[in-house]
Parts: structure tokens; C-alpha cells; sequence
């Protein structure tokens, strides 16, 4: 699990996730009349056609009951430690009450890997019949119209699961055309973890807003302990605290990208953002450092908060050793709203499999997303459960670890990827921006303008 709770992977994190290499060949879901021009509206982008060229989107063909003996394929990247056992163990309960099923797991070891191999499978038109995806992925795929869409299936069949899900695993299923792509996996979101004994002693509470988390953090911050430390990253290095400044500027009221995955990273809610972190900064309450500084100041008590992937929980408990009780936290709310971030990968469909395959496929995937099965999941890998019916099945787990509670309630008011094959060249000009400021104390509003205009001609390329 270390390389999901590795803070440079945003929306693309996983259990041996690396960051997606090359571009993706989607046309994008904002139009041609894209502007280049920032002053904190992104552009003028709209969503005329998502799919500007390529293959229409293909309605599925999944209903009905699966008859006879049918194989599926699992294109995946389970593998290793309890994912892939616990992947394994629901697979085979699954056969078992479906004998006439056999579902074999095509294992990659990383999400890398795992992309390469899934695209050279389409390319030799030997696709599997399910794979894991993320959601630029999926938009790819889309596009490319070697998946179906999900909408008959979950209007159906699935109906009850969709309105079982978190409402925010709920909006991570659909692309900027308004359909359904993808079913939910394995999900994770990002939480402020304490020191419990620290955030006492200084007479403080745990914060439910950024207001309450500043004075917190500048509360302790004397005698070599600083609030929190964090890894500003850079270009190709889009860390924890990128991600950070990411929710913030949604708190304050703009997300970084507007619906139509155009960047908004110079809009008035942005700068408010991180000249919050720069002042942080300046106060002596935030310090900057690498590979896991947060962490590692945390667990030796020289630091009182750590915001990462809940993914990351075993890490920050072994880095504090027992030392003092480890606090787990919901990310405060800012002025407009309460942020946080879904990481991990959905699954598709892909329209080469045969009708009987799509059948088994969904009765598959909708096994997976059962309270029971959620349960399951996440008492043995640490991934969340994508729906609240799973907490009371685990309930002598959650005793132990009420850290999962926090976090799955999370998914409530958590957003997923933006899914345009320009997200990780504009969020690098971000991530370029927030060190700029953090290291070389560079203006907030000019190192977001910069990114801005570099944003936008980094998405004029990729169009």
C-alpha cells in the first residue's frame, strides 16, 4: 500500500499506482471554442459533443440472466499483500454461488502496467471483459468506443446499488457527456491526521474549519515543533500538498478545473488558497521538506498535523510507534463548502466481450459493490467502503479503527478526477506554482497566473 499513501499521485493513486505516462488520445469534453484567456474564468468552454470524433457511445447489451457456462476476463493491479488475496477470496465466493461463471484475474503490477497492458489488449483486439480504470482512462476508452455504457444496466438491474453508493462515488461514475461509464472499485480519500496529546496541550480542538486548523497549527509552532510539514513538490512531482491546495481553493468556492475539465487555477478562490498556505508559511506554522515530511514530523512530535491519502494510515502509525494516541480527522471546511478528494479506479465494460460475458460482468461487479462484499474489502485491505450499508458488518473492525468511519463519511462530500487527458500536464503547472511560493516566496496571484496561462496552452496541445 505504500505507493497509495505515495502523496505525488492525485486522482491516479492506487495500491502500486504510479503516475499515467502519455497523453490520452480524447478529444476532451470542452469544445473548440476553448479560450486561452484566464482572469479566473478558465476560459469559455462548453460541451457541445464530448465525443468530437471517434465512435458513438455504445448503449451495452448486459441485461438479462446469464445462462450456460461463461468465462470473464479481470484486467487488474491487485497484486499484492491482501489486495490480492482479498480480490481472490470475492472471486471465488462469487464462482461459488455462480458455478456457471468462471472469472479469470489478469494481474499487472502496477497501474502503469496495468494501463500499457489494457491498451495493447484493445490494440490487438483481445480486450478482457472488465478492467480497472481510472477516469481519464475510461474517457479515453469512451471515445475510442471499445466500452459501453452503463446507464440501461444501472437504471435497471443496478438501480438500487447506484442509490445505495456515497453520493460522491455516485458523480464519479459518469463522464462530461452525462452517462454512466464506470462501477465503483477502490477508493480512498484524503484525512488530517494529529497529535491527539499536541493539539490539547495547546489548548485547542480538532479543527472543522481552515480558520480553527491555522490557529491550531500557529499554536504549536515554537520550540522546534512547526504545525505541519509538507513536500511543495514541482514539475512532475504533484504531491499531498498539492492536493491540499487543490480542496482548498473548492472550499473557498472554485475548483481548480470548472465541469468541462477547463483549469480555473487563477480564480479569486485559488489565490485565496494559497495565500492561505503561504501565510502558514510565513508564521512559522508550515515547513517544507521531502519524502514524507509531514509524516515524519508528525510520528518524531515535532509536528502536530499530516494531511494524506486515509490509504496511508499504517504508515503514519508506525511513524508515531505508539508514542501518543494518532488522530484521524475529516478535512475542514472552508468558507463555501467542505473539500476532499477520491483516489483509486473504477471498472468498465468493454463492448468486444459478448452478450453472455456483459451479463456475468455486471452480475460480477455488482457482487463486488454488496455491503457484504464491501465489508470484506475494507477490513482486509484498508480501502473505504463505496457504500454506508457496509459499516454495520464491520463494526468490530471500525471499534479498532474508527479512522474508517471518518474517512468513508468523507466520500460524502468528496469529488473525483476531472476525466481530460490534460489533467496531469495543468496540475503539473500547479504543483510548479505552489513551490514557487512555498520555496522561493514567489506573489500567489503571479505564480497563479503564470500557471494559468501555462495550463492553458498545455490543454490547447493536448486538444
Amino acid at each position: 500500500m505504500r505507493t497509495a499513501h505515495t502523496a505525488r499521485q492525485t486522482r491516479i493513486v492506487g495500491a502500486s499506482a504510479v503516475i499515467l505516462a502519455g497523453a490520452l488520445t480524447l478529444a476532451g469534453c470542452a469544445s473548440s471554442s476553448s479560450s486561452a484567456s484566464g482572469s479566473g474564468s478558465g476560459g469559455n468552454a462548453s460541451t457541445s459533443n464530448c465525443f468530437l470524433s471517434g465512435s458513438e457511445p455504445s448503449a451495452g447489451s448486459a441485461g438479462g440472466a446469464t445462462s450456460g457456462k461463461v468465462t470473464i476476463t479481470f484486467m487488474e493491479a491487485m497484486s499484492g499483500g491482501t489486495l490480492k488475496s482479498s480480490l481472490q477470496h470475492l472471486t471465488t465466493q462469487f464462482e461459488q454461488a455462480n458455478p456457471n461463471i468462471t472469472v479469470r484475474l489478469q494481474e499487472s503490477p502496477d497501474y502503469g502496467t496495468l494501463e500499457k497492458n489494457e491498451k495493447d489488449a484493445i490494440t490487438a483486439k483481445k480486450a478482457p471483459t472488465i478492467a480497472q480504470a481510472y477516469e481519464g482512462w475510461a474517457a479515453d476508452y469512451a471515445h475510442s468506443g471499445v466500452i459501453d455504457t452503463l446507464d440501461s444496466l444501472t437504471d435497471g438491474s443496478g438501480s438500487s446499488q447506484v442509490s445505495s453508493l456515497y453520493s460522491g462515488v455516485r458523480s464519479d461514475l459518469k463522464l462530461c457527456d452525462g452517462n454512466t461509464w464506470m462501477w465503483p472499485f477502490n477508493k480512498s480519500v484524503y484525512v488530517n491526521f494529529f497529535n491527539q496529546q499536541m493539539l490539547q496541550a495547546a489548548g485547542q480542538q480538532v479543527p472543522t474549519t481552515w480558520d480553527q486548523y491555522a490557529t491550531a497549527a500557529k499554536a504549536v509552532s515554537r520550540d522546534g515543533v512547526v504545525g505541519i510539514t509538507v513536500d511543495p513538490g514541482g514539475k512532475g512531482d504533484l504531491t499531498a500538498a498539492g492536493i491540499w491546495l487543490e480542496i482548498l481553493a473548492e472550499s473557498y468556492g472554485t475548483p481548480v478545473f470548472d465541469r468541462n475539465g477547463v483549469p480555473r487555477f487563477d480564480s479569486p478562490a485559488a489565490v485565496k488558497a494559497l495565500t492561505y498556505l503561504a501565510n502558514l508559511k510565513k508564521s512559522g506554522a508550515l515547513a517544507v521538506g521531502k519524502n514524507f515530511p509531514g509524516e515524519t514530523a508528525l510520528g518524531a512530535q515535532k509536528g502536530l498535523f499530516d494531511i494524506s491519502s486515509v490509504a496511508g494510515y499504517s504508515f503514519e502509525k508506525d511513524a508515531v510507534g505508539g508514542k501518543f494516541p494518532l488522530g484521524t480527522a475529516d478535512l475542514p471546511a472552508g468558507p463555501a463548502k467542505q473539500a476532499n478528494q477520491i483516489n483509486g479506479t473504477n471498472l468498465v465494460i468493454f463492448d468486444s466481450a459478448t452478450a453472455a460475458q456483459k451479463q456475468a460482468a455486471w452480475k460480477y461487479m455488482r457482487f463486488l459493490t454488496t455491503a457484504q462484499s464491501q465489508a470484506y474489502w475494507a477490513t482486509n485491505t484498508g480501502y473505504l467502503p463505496v457504500t454506508p450499508a457496509a459499516l454495520p458488518l464491520m463494526t468490530s473492525f471500525t471499534s479498532a479503527n474508527p479512522w474508517m468511519i471518518t474517512a468513508a463519511q468523507a466520500l460524502r462530500h468528496s469529488s473525483g478526477s476531472v476525466p481530460v487527458p490534460w489533467a496531469d500536464d495543468t496540475q503539473d503547472e500547479l504543483s510548479v506554482a505552489l513551490a514557487n511560493v512555498l520555496t522561493s516566496g514567489t506573489d500567489p496571484k503571479a505564480a497563479l497566473d503564470k500557471a494559468q496561462s501555462d495550463a492553458m496552452a498545455d490543454m490547447k496541445a493536448t486538444q
